[in-house]
């Protein structure tokens, strides 16, 4: 069976030549065959989501993601996959809970949606009643061997939690603070990222994960870091407008804070991701997303520390971004976790709607931090 060590080499040759999932299939049959892992049980449970992720899953080639499922995981529960349906499927569900406890994964998709008991998001039916996703994954969580969050709703809350939040929305963590939930963000998840975690979980256990619980493999640098078109930022060549190809840090883009690897990644079959097609990055595995990333096309402002200094990420550039992203990085996650950042976009948020006239993405971001008080 292959090491950890040549795994995570696999993880990262698999991002540059475009492969990964056709590297890692073969050793991972060969185990199976030889008993020396087994597959693990594996239920998907849907609850506040647009499905982009099982869209993206399903863009894995090769090989496709059926072999997957048949072949290199026991894939047992995804509505949106599964040939039954019903009773039938469900059944299938909760045989799973019954007779397998603390030997499945769980996967969740979705951000859990708490507004009254979470009745605004129902996932099945037991006995005539409408279970919600907020209780189904409660209790599955408490009783899977993983918990794991794909995508930007389940890891975080995402775009249903941004403000004003009025389902009361948030990321599966908050709701299993008794367990370790593993993060795969991203709007959606890449399919590199689900896969490669499912993976090592089922052939070493638990990755290492940084503080948000995004395993490091995957979210181990930012965007910035492994850019192109970095080599523009450090001469301070800057675009001026959207599809220029020079660096798009002063239109909005958002990579030095952004984690993760799509730049040698790519997306669709390994092909593109934002940046290559002339798009700021916005954000889109961090904790807060959107709110903290947006105006997704303004440049980041000036952020004030405790004490009055402050960091101008208007001088950034020419060698000197590592550390300047990684405190402006760290302010935005205490902000976050503190509830600050959220309570001061809230507050400028609504004072802005009460503005007569429609403001330009700069306008609204010179207005916003001027009132963040």
């Amino acid at each position: 069976m292959l090491s950890r060590r040549e795994f995570l080499g696999l993880v990262f040759k698999g991002a540059v030549l475009g492969n990964f999932i056709n590297l890692v299939a073969p050793p991972i049959h060969q185990a199976l065959a030889q008993g020396e892992v087994k597959k693990i049980p594996v239920l998907m449970i849907e609850t506040g989501t647009c499905t982009g992720d099982s869209i993206s899953l399903d863009n894995i080639w090769p090989p496709t993601f059926g072999n997957i499922l048949t072949n290199l995981l026991d894939w047992r529960y995804d509505w949106t996959m599964m040939q039954s349906q019903g009773s039938q499927a469900y059944q299938v569900l909760l045989d799973t809970y019954t007779k397998n406890p603390y030997d499945y994964i769980l996967i969740v998709q979705g951000t859990i949606v708490h507004r009254d008991e979470g009745n605004y998001n129902h996932v099945g039916l037991e006995d005539g009643r409408l279970v919600t996703g907020l209780e189904l994954v409660r209790r599955l969580g408490l009783k899977a061997k993983y918990v794991v969050a794909i995508g930007s709703c389940a890891t975080f809350g995402g775009p249903p939690a941004g403000y004003p939040n009025p389902t009361q929305s948030t990321g599966v963590q908050k709701i299993l603070p008794e367990r370790r939930v593993i993060n795969v963000s991203g709007c959606p998840a890449h399919p590199d990222w689900t896969m490669g975690t499912l993976f090592h979980l089922a052939l070493y256990g638990e990755p290492e994960l940084d503080k948000f619980g995004r395993p490091k493999m995957f979210y181990g640098e930012t965007i910035h870091n492994n850019c192109e078109r970095r080599r523009y930022y450090d001469q301070g060549i800057f675009a001026t407008d959207i599809g220029q190809k020079e660096c798009l840090y002063r239109v909005g883009c958002k990579g030095p804070v952004t984690y993760a690897d799509c730049p040698i990644r790519a997306w669709n079959d390994h092909i593109n991701w934002p940046v290559g097609c002339n798009s700021p990055c916005i954000g889109c595995t961090e904790p807060g997303y959107p709110d903290i990333m947006e105006p997704f096309t303004a440049h980041l402002p000036d952020i004030p520390f405790p004490g009055g200094t402050k960091i101008t990420t208007n001088n950034i550039g020419f060698g000197v971004l590592g550390v300047t992203s990684a405190a402006i990085t760290g302010h935005m996650a205490a902000s976050l976790y503190k509830g600050r950042l959220h309570k001061n976009l809230i507050k400028s948020t609504a004072k802005a709607k009460h503005r007569p006239s429609v403001m330009k993405a700069k306008e609204f971001h010179t207005y916003r931090l001027k009132h963040r008080k």
